[in-house]
């Protein structure tokens, strides 16, 4: 009789813990009572009635993530590509996500099939490939809103890869190679042209230089051979200026010494004679230092009859 006491007890705590529930952050309970709805657990302790009520489903409430395999889809222009998704979402509403449709996730991958299909057939190729941010946000759009009455909201959607034909990607590859060439080609061309103009400017600055250079010296020598014809110029007018007053000086001398005029006027002939200095071919020589002369001569006759 006491074990059968001891064995009720211990069942009865049993029953009793399992009627004790903890929900752990960032999650839901879903209870239901007798089959049907009863209420949606969140964070805490919670107490269910014994055998009456159950928790029907536990539900994370946080981001969560799921990566659907690729998907062949035609574009506009008849190109067949395999593009697979990756799809961000959350559950808002536990009971409708736990009520609203059977597989979440199933549901969820068929509709972002059908939705890329529908995006993706109203694009050309070549639109498919450059408008990745334009495909997400409508896939995103359109999701969130097929989504709505599961309780899920749809964050973001991204394209993971998309995958074209082997040989749209043959051409395309060929197609970059050509365009890197062409590339390279106008880089090799620009910089070719731009040490061109650099070699012909340098060439013109350096004539234009060296003209100036020439112009300068130019200028240099023709100073210097006018400073050096002033030079001589003064150095000839200074010369003369000497003899002229040494001639002055001596006839000056000789008139305080008493010499006549005859005397007077050979020193002056004297005086031509030094200025013309063998150089020049015609000297004027006034009439009375011509008289003088003839003298000279009557006399040097005379001296020779004796």
């Amino acid at each position: 009789m006491e074990i059968l006491v001891l064995v009720l007890f211990v069942v009865i705590l049993i029953l009793l813990a399992s009627c004790v529930k903890i929900v752990p952050q960032a999650y839901a309970y879903v209870v239901e009572r007798l089959g049907a709805y009863q209420g949606t657990w969140s964070v805490g302790l919670h107490f269910k009635v014994p055998i009456v009520d159950k928790v029907a489903k536990k539900i994370n409430l946080k981001e969560q993530v799921v990566d659907f395999a690729p998907q062949p889809v035609i574009t506009k222009d008849n190109v067949t590509m395999r593009i697979d998704t990756v799809v961000f979402y959350q559950i808002t509403d536990p009971k409708m996500f736990a009520y609203g449709v059977e597989n979440p996730i199933m549901a969820i991958e068929n509709l972002t099939a059908t939705t890329l299909r529908n995006i993706i057939g109203d694009l050309e190729l070549d639109q498919t490939l450059t408008s990745r941010e334009t495909i997400n946000t409508k896939m995103r759009a359109s999701l969130d809103e097929a989504t709505d009455p599961w309780g899920i909201k749809v964050n973001r959607v991204e394209l993971k890869n998309i995958i074209p034909p082997a040989e749209i990607q043959n051409a395309m590859e060929r197609q970059m190679k050509a365009e890197r060439e062409r590339r390279e080609s106008v880089t090799r061309a620009e910089g070719e042209k731009k040490a061109s103009v650099t070699v012909a400017e340098g060439k013109k600055e350096a004539a234009i230089l060296e003209a100036e250079a020439e112009k300068q010296s130019a200028i240099l020598r023709a100073e210097a051979q006018k400073e050096k014809m002033i030079r001589e110029a003064e150095g000839e007018a200074e010369a003369i200026l000497k003899v002229q007053q040494a001639t002055a000086d001596g006839i000056r001398m000789l008139r305080e010494a008493g010499a006549d005029e005859s005397v007077l006027r050979l020193k002056s002939l004297e005086a031509f004679e030094k200025a013309a200095d063998g150089k020049a071919t015609k000297i004027i020589i006034p009439s009375e230092i011509q008289g003088i002369a003839g003298l000279a001569a009557s006399l040097k006759e005379m001296v020779s009859d004796k």
